[in-house]
């Protein structure tokens, strides 16, 4: 493997709309970033997992658990405008983007992304796939689509059924879809690229923003891996989570 600097960074928000301070949540006995901190430092390419915080309360949070943390303007508009802002000083060349509120993550889905990446040297940007496990999520426009094309890049995201089942009206076998899962991994310097570019139409319409690489021209490459958990959105999905984590 090439001597690539990697990073993982988990950008954190204190004012989620859903579930207010939602990362601080700690019915677990641990904070529910700090779960997503953890699993993330079992996986093994990445040198360093950085937590991007938008809010002081997070970085005291993370000094408790002796994360490294690092701060961002709270005007970010998204995730991966706080990553850039966070690993745009860093001498780094690989960036993952995860999410703060999955605390289940698999560490070798990251490893999987991360060697996407170290293996494809002119690709900008990667993100992960998987199965869907019945027709509802195919249908349930909160669950991501993406359809591939034979080299293993992305063609279009949408948060309608893609491809549409003529014969079927609408979704045929779920064999056909494939979920998309919200982790990417970005060289820096496309990082850096893509959050200065506008927002595009699709971005717009469909409220995905991996369209904007799309939109430009750019390559997404995908890897498809065995989905593990969602992540937690609502107050009644981190009950579910606390129970799961309890009764290991």
């Amino acid at each position: 493997m090439p001597n690539e600097k990697i990073i993982a960074v988990i950008p954190a928000r204190y004012a989620s709309t859903r579930f207010p301070a939602k990362v601080l949540a700690k019915d677990s006995g641990k904070f529910l970033i700090q779960h997503t901190y953890e699993r993330a430092c079992l996986a093994k390419l990445p040198d360093r997992v950085i937590i991007a915080a938008d809010d002081e309360k997070i970085a005291a949070a993370c000094s408790q658990f002796g994360a490294e943390c690092i701060m961002t303007s709270p005007d970010c508009a998204s995730g991966t405008d706080r990553i850039a802002q966070a690993a745009g000083a860093l001498d780094v060349d690989i960036v993952v983007n995860l999410q703060a509120d999955e605390p289940e993550i698999d560490p070798e889905n990251i490893d999987t992304l991360t060697r996407l990446l170290v293996d494809n040297p002119d690709a900008p940007m990667g993100t992960l796939v998987a199965d869907f496990e019945n027709a509802q999520q195919v249908v349930d426009p909160n669950v991501v689509k993406v359809i591939v094309d034979v080299n293993g890049k992305a063609i279009y995201f949408s948060r309608s059924p893609i491809p549409y089942d003529r014969d079927k009206a609408g979704v045929g076998d779920i064999g056909y879809y494939l979920r998309h899962l919200g982790i990417y991994a970005y060289r820096k310097d496309f990082l850096l690229k893509i959050t200065s570019l506008p927002q595009t139409p699709l971005e717009k319409t469909e409220k995905l923003e991996q369209l904007r690489a799309i939109e430009n021209g750019f390559d997404i490459l995908v890897a498809k891996v065995k989905h593990t958990a969602d992540g937690i959105d609502t107050p009644a999905q981190y009950a579910e989570f606390v129970k799961r984590y309890k009764n290991k």
